[in-house]
């Protein structure tokens, strides 16, 4: 079988070059009496550890447990660390995640001592700058969202979804008649029928129409006053605008029902237009995608929730208020939903927000989504001949092609992928949304320099000559990192969560 060689990737234009260590597992370095750490002697008489513990709260011994030096186990984890890939390395086009540059700044303002060490039960007179703001950055998503309140109180984009859509679920029992189901469009994110059914609604799809969006006269055929909301994203997953977005909310609030918004995309319309004017009950806002502070790494996130006027009794509490000089936190909300996060929420990833807003200021958020719109449109243009668009509509931040030109091959989405990470990319999201059958979605960010796009977009193009003249060079790329392609279902299925020594490891 031909296929790239090493030596053959090494001399692309593009690519990645250098060490790459065969770092064993900590249980495999090592021997006995290695320590890391020098202590001095201890002027206390020693005594076994059940005499001060009960049994129950000791473990047990860990056979074989590593003995390192400190040397050992710094060069361990710098290894380890080097095998990360992060937006702070390389480009990282996840469709519908966002995954923009995080500016050095936003960290340097939550590690001040006056935030990073503020005590969440330190008295409201004593906090009253992280008060303040949180109070303004409540104001600063008003603005930019158009929504009348908002909560900061969730930890991410679900969280906050949740809250929304607790709230709607508030607000139709106060209307003395609690609704039964929820309408979702099938390109929406997995996150949403997960959300309604645990509000306790039964969830209704509605197909998409041949453009990608929602059809208003499918939508008006199954709307009734047993839907308590339909969920929606604008722009929808596949980057396009929902151009019938007023005949959609029209539509909902005439049978008495709210329209919730997934604020994934707002990167895509921050600053030039606000969700509000579009007749959105409730939006989420993913802190740690649009507003740049730092995503994909786990966590912790940060999901407000902004609603219109009439749901602001349901609001979690407290709420946070300035009156007469002062930043107080409202407990004395009879009708609040409760509250959603201990405390108010994942501080840190706040000021990291407001930092970033700040940073940016009106002009500068507004130039961000032109920026993330000019640039996912310029990689449409330019792949546009080498993979299929199946729907060929108006994009925004974000475009999605699929495999059905390399298919003829026998090349993939996932074999695409694979190739990529030879090329030094990550790959895109594959296989979403679910109504694009293989789908690679592409979405670049504003923070891309023309030079990364075009090194991305040359890459694309040779993976697809490629899958026309050599597709056998797809079946077992990746060549170039530490693990090529693994059997991910036997991963996934039969996970080894667990190390087991093997004979000549004990001996």
């Amino acid at each position: 079988m031909n296929k790239p060689t090493k030596q053959a990737l090494n001399e692309a234009p593009i690519g990645e070059k250098g060490l790459v260590f065969n770092e064993p597992l900590l249980f495999e370095m090592g021997s006995p009496g290695r320590i890391a750490y020098s202590l001095p002697k201890h002027d206390v008489p020693e005594v076994e550890l059940e005499v001060i513990l009960p049994v129950t709260e000791i473990r047990d011994a860990i056979e074989h447990f590593p003995e390192l030096t400190e040397l050992d186990v710094v060069r361990h984890f710098t290894r380890l660390s080097q095998w990360n890939f992060s937006v702070d390395t390389n480009f990282y086009p996840l469709g519908s995640c966002t995954m923009k540059y995080n500016p050095k700044v936003n960290n340097e303002t939550a590690s001040l001592s006056g935030f990073a060490q503020h005590h969440p039960y330190t008295p409201e007179t004593l906090s009253q700058g992280s008060l303040q703001l949180m109070f303004e950055l409540q104001e600063y998503l008003k603005e930019i969202s158009g929504m009348q309140y908002v909560s900061l109180q969730p930890a991410a984009g679900a969280h906050g979804e949740l809250a929304g859509m607790l709230m709607i679920h508030a607000y139709h029992s106060a209307q003395g008649r609690q609704r039964k189901k929820v309408i979702l469009p099938d390109s929406a994110h997995g996150t949403n029928p997960a959300t309604a059914t645990l509000c306790g609604y039964s969830v209704v799809q509605i197909q998409s129409d041949e453009r990608g969006l929602i059809d208003p006269k499918k939508l008006e055929s199954i709307m009734d006053e047993e839907t308590a909301a339909v969920m929606l994203t604008n722009p929808n997953t596949l980057g396009m605008f929902e151009t019938d977005i007023l005949k959609i909310s029209d539509i909902v609030h005439e049978k008495g029902g709210l329209i919730y918004c997934d604020g994934a995309n707002l990167n895509a319309v921050m600053g030039k237009t606000k969700i509000k004017d579009m007749g959105i009950d409730v939006l989420h806002f993913n802190l740690h995608k649009t507003f740049s502070t730092p995503h994909g790494g786990g966590g912790p996130g940060a999901g407000p929730v902004g609603i219109v006027s009439k749901l602001e009794p349901f609001l979690p509490k407290p709420t946070i208020e300035h009156k007469d000089g002062k930043y107080t936190l409202n407990h004395d909300r009879p009708n609040s939903i409760g509250k959603m996060k201990a405390f108010y929420g994942n501080f840190g990833i706040l000021v990291r927000a407001y930092t970033y807003i700040r940073s940016l200021g009106p002009e500068g958020i507004k130039k961000a989504a032109e920026m993330a719109v000019l640039n996912a449109n310029y990689i449409k243009a330019s792949l546009s001949a080498h993979y299929h668009l199946p729907y060929k509509g108006p994009s925004l931040h974000e475009c999605v092609f699929n495999d059905k030109h390399q298919l003829k091959n026998k090349v993939s989405t996932m074999d695409i992928a694979k190739m990529l990470i030879d090329y030094g990319f990550h790959p895109p999201t594959v296989y979403f949304p679910l109504i694009v059958k293989g789908a690679l979605m592409i979405e670049p960010t504003e923070t891309e320099s023309k030079e990364t796009l075009d090194a991305f977009i040359m890459a694309m193009k040779e993976i697809a000559a490629l899958a026309e003249t050599k597709p056998e060079v797809f079946y077992d790329s990746p060549q170039m990192p530490v693990v090529s392609r693994p059997d991910e279902i036997s991963a996934a299925r039969n996970p080894k969560l667990k190390w087991t020594p093997t004979n000549s490891e004990l001996t």
